[in-house]
């Protein structure tokens, strides 16, 4: 696939949403005659499966909830109660094409198209179902029928050309294409389906032809999936500098070092086999360049839904999971995801980025301890620093601070020391500072604002630590404060901001910023804790107490409250006023220089 400019196509592929609740559909049954009967049919459903409502409420259900296996399992079953039900119909063959079970959604477009007649995508679906069952004639036919602009100029050629493929027509393969190369921004697919076109017919020179001039046009374009496919053509014909030229140009050294691996041991055995070596696969090709392009353009839906098919046509086809399983987590399915990656093999150029995405995952569903296992297992395999980093902050997560400062240093050791580096210095310092080593903390704190040129999150972190620990006062507020401009919309620089202005005894600007941190993030306990503080002191004794109580309702997701000192602050107030030495001119100018932010 060549990643490709935003084409000037209108895009009007219509009718494609399957992510959304389904309180649009029409009812399933169509003599309801109220929305006092839905109601009461709802309110039954668990007790309801063998009425008409029972299946299609938990189809709903499950519609919402995301989970679109069992949507689309409940939805067959409402249908057998209401086989006429076009909305219901035109809803499933899609839930099914995103599941990828592409050959019961084929079944329902054609009974879709049987009442509709003009569905694009519908067509689409069966045209590939056709494609991968070898009925290559039919499937060219169902494609001449689309009447949308961006099937007929975009989708229609890519398909057209590889069902010729498949009648072992080349030519005629060749000329589907050729309306791509009128299109700017479709050159770059032109040439990299003609490349696999002429390759897949072993016209070597024809291939070599547009492939090189894919590199030579599309150079800070092309894709990793042109990249893969070029590189296999060239080791293939005995041209390995070529290939390690090529590969070299990924933006992952993890990556280029797995293929420049797999190219060495290449050497010893004979040559690797065609990627694109069945019409299928070349198809698959085809419907992954138009997933990618409109993903690039952020229609996500239709992304999803050709992606899926490109699975269907290559189930081995990797990449194509990959993509698949971002899609999957931008919408949150997160266990879909999961088993997206897993489904990568071992032997897979991708696996190792894939089984660092799903350990990523898992941090996000709070599932450490198996994140923790799965890279340890890695570790086995790879000494890679970004894994051992990732260690380290999962170990964090998990309070196991003396593991995760071996990781980090182990990272470290790894790392050529440059600005880059400082991720690992600041990870390093969190882990030091919870693990009670104050002094290893500031050191690499300290290294980390070196090394970064003064980023907002050390800045932020020091800053805050000193001001806590009634040290540095003047440098660490003027550190919060530089923090605070350059990231001035980051709620917890917002919160650090107003607590040391509080610390500092500027009560009114201190309420102006923590009341700003708390409405941006209401559910923060810490920041309401430093709300009620500010307050007492700005004789709101209710509202202190109001935000103290929210502290400690509030989930504390990191153990960060003290609970036994707020309920006294609940129970009797702050006695006394924080006092704090500080050159007061040097803050009274910095307090000057917050006014133009915000």
């Amino acid at each position: 696939m060549i990643k490709i400019k935003r084409i000037g196509i209108v895009l009007l592929i219509m009718g494609i949403c399957i992510f959304v609740s389904c309180s649009h559909m029409h009812n399933l049954n169509k003599n309801a005659s109220s929305e006092s009967d839905t109601k009461k049919q709802e309110n039954n459903i668990s007790s309801s499966s063998s009425m008409p409502y029972g299946p299609y409420l938990a189809g709903r259900t499950a519609h919402i909830r995301k989970d679109f296996n069992s949507a689309a399992d409940y939805y067959i079953k409402a249908l057998k109660n209401d086989p006429d039900n076009q909305k219901l119909i035109g809803q499933l063959y899609l839930l099914l094409v995103s599941q990828n079970r592409v050959d019961e959604a084929a079944t329902y477009a054609k009974q879709h198209l049987n009442k509709v007649n003009k569905d694009n995508f519908a067509h689409t679906v069966i045209a590939v179902w056709q494609m991968h069952h070898n009925m290559f004639e039919e499937s060219i036919k169902t494609i001449s029928k689309y009447d949308n602009p961006a099937y007929k100029s975009f989708i229609a050629p890519l398909l057209k050309a590889w069902n010729y493929v498949g009648l072992n027509q080349q030519q005629n393969a060749l000329n589907s294409l050729e309306s791509l190369k009128k299109e700017n921004g479709l050159k770059g697919i032109y040439y990299f389906h003609a490349g696999m076109i002429n390759d897949y017919f072993d016209d070597h020179e024809q291939a070599k032809k547009h492939y090189e001039t894919l590199i030579t046009e599309e150079t800070s374009e092309l894709s990793l999936r042109s990249l893969q496919i070029i590189s296999n053509f060239y080791m293939r014909h005995n041209q390995k500098e070529k290939a390690i030229s090529l590969v070299s140009k990924i933006n992952n050294d993890k990556l280029i070092n797995d293929i420049l691996g797999k190219y060495s041991q290449q050497a010893q055995l004979p040559a690797p086999q065609k990627l694109i070596s069945t019409p299928q696969k070349g198809s698959a090709e085809a419907l992954f360049s138009i997933a990618a392009t409109f993903r690039y353009d952020s229609i996500i839906d239709v992304a999803h839904m050709f992606t899926s098919l490109a699975i269907y046509q290559n189930p081995d086809y990797d990449l194509a999971k990959m993509l698949l399983a971002d899609i999957l987590e931008d919408r949150e399915i997160f266990d879909a995801a999961n088993n997206v990656y897993q489904s990568i093999p071992q032997n897979s150029p991708m696996y190792y980025t894939a089984q660092i995405k799903y350990t990523k995952n898992l941090i996000k569903q709070n599932d450490y301890d198996t994140a923790e296992l799965v890279l340890k297992s890695l570790a086995l395999d790879f000494n890679n620093p970004q894994l051992y980093i990732d260690l380290g902050d999962v170990l964090r997560l998990k309070s196991a601070h003396p593991e995760a400062i071996k990781y980090y240093q182990k990272a470290l050791s790894l790392t050529p020391q440059n600005n880059s580096s400082w991720v690992i210095y600041y990870a390093l310092g969190i882990a030091y500072e919870q693990n009670g080593d104050w002094k290893k903390a500031e050191a690499s704190f300290l290294k980390a604002k070196e090394l970064s040129n003064n980023h907002y999150l050390v800045l932020n972190y020091l800053g805050y630590t000193w001001l806590s620990q009634k040290q540095n006062i003047t440098d660490a507020f003027m550190m919060i404060a530089q923090a605070y401009k350059q990231s001035p919309n980051d709620v917890n620089i917002t919160d650090s901001l107003g607590w040391a202005l509080y610390k500092l005894g500027y009560y009114g600007m201190a309420t102006k910023y923590l009341e700003e941190a708390a409405e941006d993030a209401p559910e923060n306990p810490i920041i309401r804790n430093h709300l009620g503080d500010v307050y007492w002191h700005t004789n709101r004794q209710n509202e202190a107490r109001f935000q103290w109580q929210q502290a400690l309702d509030l989930k504390d997701k990191n153990d960060e409250i003290n609970r036994k000192l707020i309920e006294d602050k609940i129970k009797n107030g702050i006695s006394q006023t924080p006092k704090v030495e500080f050159d007061q001119k040097i803050v009274s100018e910095t307090i000057s220089s917050l006014s133009k932010y915000k």
